[in-house]
């Protein structure tokens, strides 16, 4: 032991563990760390190196024969019938039945959920009828036939605490200096600190803030095998992770046909994994998530207030350099179409993801740290019963950029820093900088990236400050930006004036061109699209390059208001696309071909586009058939042919343009139902965000 190990074991004894043991039992299996670790204190408490070895052997053979794996179920029930008896370690809720006024008890992967138990177990550890604990359970079989249970419970002893001892905590807490502190709370997630600079030390702690402060939004983007998810998925009982998938608004927020609060009302954590392949399909969900996300209720029929903090971790693939240095891409741009700008202003904290290590052997410690389980109870106090935001509005003083939004993110994160390094106590001047200069870092790192992707000058105000204490003023930057221009000034785009036309609410951001195209038409005439003739061409039409962004939801973008102009003077129109196949897209590909017709300029039309099988090959074709007599009698010709291998979705006109749009011709929202505004017309029906190109080639 060196001086920190003694003084850990001395203020905090048996509530202490050997981190080298849990990494040497943890690779071969499949168990909660904090399952592990009660173990270890149970097995192997002791310096003695041949004790130890015996210990570990020891737990190997209790998870052999103990610990019961969600595919085992059965075999455990087996074994129970035939032995009468058997020793289990699992998760176990106690559940009262109104209907038949009495407990009943539930493992997880024993999968019983009708199992007698005494009174006296529930009685002593009130946690078993609020989300369950992990625990030693004797496990009897019932002979009685007359009974209605065929398992009871004889005996349970908690691996979780059943009481954390608050005062004790604090009391240990003001033993340590805050260095000390910090490097014992890094130990306990099993890191040695010593390998550790400050700044890493904050970020591995960034990633608890959540579990501390209620109500705290903290999204991680980086590269994979940083040890993203663990936090979520390990360290505590109290946080759970929702790994890919739909989130829906039952199983989020509130369930209305069971009248049932959703994962935000048990946990203190609700965890995102791979955020980017997070599926919200119904509209609702994402305005009630705001509305969540921006304090802590919502409406469901019901008004529901809850406390869970939310945290986003999935993954970027390209090198920052070159998101920070481009026009286009920004720091959110792994996240779904539906995280609009509203839910990324609600994030109150971007930890850098790609500054952070590869898990490898050299980070990890073989020193001691708090049992997980513990420092998770402790965790859970502080988010349960501690509220710093006072404290913090007293002693913090903010620049004047800072606005709402910002000011309550920085003041959450700076909660969550004195909550965690600072539970008893305050912080000197010099730590209380330390803290609000890394709150700022990672709130300016939302503003810039919004301030990137909404290049008008609503989120312009992006130099974060805080007045020092010498009443100096003190800028904020973020280390991957600080010298890109395409970051800090991005090039403020002017409004597209057919698309403000059209009712884009001047949402829809055009870059012009250095060298604008021009096409030639004659001066005079009016405009087929106003019911001229055949022959009727437009004025002299100055066409410039157009890049812009369609948010999700926007509505005032049909085709004509995106290309309508570029079409005239093009006599074959030639249309990639590989998702033209259901009826949706085939009726929003028959609407671009009456846009094609009241332009009536073009001749041909040819559309290469995708299939799935013969079945749906035989459907398309039928479609396209009809679609063609019919331009026939419009004097235009009509060629489609399937390729199973396209990718690329891109418009190409013979009179030198091009429009790429990411979504290619399926840009709209499909309607709950058809009979709503917007299901004729395009303009009125809201989009999916996605980039549209025109360029000439």
């Amino acid at each position: 032991m060196n001086e920190l190990d003694r003084k850990l074991n001395e203020v905090f004894p048996g509530k202490v563990v050997r981190k080298d043991l849990l990494h040497k039992i943890k690779k071969g299996t499949n168990v909660p760390s904090f399952v592990l670790e009660f173990l270890l204190a149970k097995y192997c408490a002791s310096d003695d190196e041949a004790e130890i070895k015996s210990g570990i052997a020891a737990v190997f053979e209790t998870l052999e024969s103990n610990y019961v794996r969600p595919d085992e179920a059965n075999k455990a029930q087996s074994t129970v019938q035939q032995k009468g008896k058997h020793r289990f370690i699992d998760k176990v809720h106690v559940t009262y039945s109104e209907k038949e006024k009495r407990h009943w008890a539930e493992m997880e992967n024993f999968n019983s959920r009708r199992i007698a138990i005494p009174d006296k177990f529930y009685k002593e550890n009130d946690r078993i009828l609020e989300g369950g604990i992990w625990a030693e359970a004797i496990v009897c079989h019932n002979d009685i036939e007359d009974d209605d249970y065929a398992f009871f419970i004889d005996d349970l002893r908690p691996i979780q605490l059943s009481r954390f001892d608050a005062e004790a905590f604090l009391a240990g807490r003001a033993r340590f200096t805050r260095d000390e502190w910090l490097d014992v709370v890094i130990r306990s997630i099993g890191l040695e600190p010593s390998k550790l600079s400050p700044r890493l030390k904050f970020h591995y702690l960034a990633r608890f803030f959540g579990f501390v402060e209620k109500n705290y939004n903290f999204i991680e983007l980086g590269p994979r095998g940083t040890g993203k998810s663990y936090s979520f998925s390990e360290f505590s009982p109290y946080a759970t992770l929702i790994s890919g998938g739909q989130a829906t608004t039952p199983i989020l927020f509130y369930n209305n046909q069971r009248s049932k609060v959703g994962l935000v009302g048990f946990w203190d954590t609700v965890a995102f994994d791979e955020v980017g392949s997070i599926k919200i399909k119904d509209r609702d969900s994402v305005q009630i998530m705001k509305d969540y996300m921006a304090n802590g209720r919502f409406s469901r029929g019901v008004q529901v207030i809850a406390d869970a903090s939310f945290a986003f971790v999935g993954n970027i693939d390209h090198a920052i350099d070159q998101v920070v240095n481009s026009e286009s891409l920004d720091l959110f741009y792994p996240l779904p179409d539906s995280f609009d700008l509203a839910v990324i202003d609600r994030f109150h904290y971007y930890l850098p993801g790609w500054e952070m290590p590869k898990n490898s052997s050299p980070y990890l410690t073989d020193a001691y740290g708090f049992i997980s389980d513990y420092m998770a109870e402790a965790f859970h106090y502080l988010f349960r019963s501690q509220n710093r935001y006072d404290w913090v509005s007293r002693n913090v003083k903010l620049g004047k950029a800072v606005e709402g939004r910002d000011e309550i993110a920085i003041r959450k994160t700076m909660c969550a820093f004195l909550k965690i390094l600072h539970p008893a106590g305050e912080p000197t001047p010099a730590e209380l900088a330390e803290y609000v200069e890394y709150a700022i870092e990672g709130r300016r790192r939302i503003k810039e990236q919004l301030n990137k992707r909404k290049t008008d000058e609503e989120y312009a105000r992006i130099n974060l400050s805080y007045v020092d204490a010498s009443g100096e003023e003190r800028i904020v930057f973020c280390p991957e930006s600080s010298g890109s221009q395409h970051t800090l000034a991005p090039e403020r785009k002017v409004i597209d004036e057919v698309a403000a036309q059209a009712g884009a609410k001047g949402r829809a951001l055009i870059k012009r061109s250095d060298k604008p195209m021009t096409v030639p038409a004659p001066a005079t005439g009016p405009s087929p699209a106003a019911g001229g003739g055949e022959n009727s061409t437009p004025a002299l039409a100055l066409l410039k390059e157009r890049h812009f962004r369609i948010f999700y939801g926007d509505v005032g973008f049909g085709y004509d208001a995106i290309f309508g102009d570029f079409l005239r003077g093009a006599k074959t129109i030639e249309v990639e696309d590989p998702y033209i196949r259901n009826l949706h897209q085939v009726q929003n590909f028959i609407r671009f071909c009456e846009l094609v017709v009241r332009i009536g300029d073009a001749e041909k039309i040819i559309l290469l586009t995708g299939i799935d099988d013969a079945a749906q090959r035989k459907e398309a074709q039928e479609r396209f058939e009809s679609l063609k007599d019919s331009l026939t009698n419009a004097s235009i010709g009509f060629e489609y042919k399937f390729n199973e291998n396209i990718h690329d979705r891109e418009i190409r006109l013979s009179n030198g343009w091009r429009v790429k749009i990411g979504r290619g011709l399926d840009i709209y929202q499909k309607p709950e139902n058809w009979f709503v505004i917007g299901s004729s017309d395009l303009s009125l029906r809201p989009c999916l965000e996605t980039m549209v190109d025109i360029f000439n080639a």
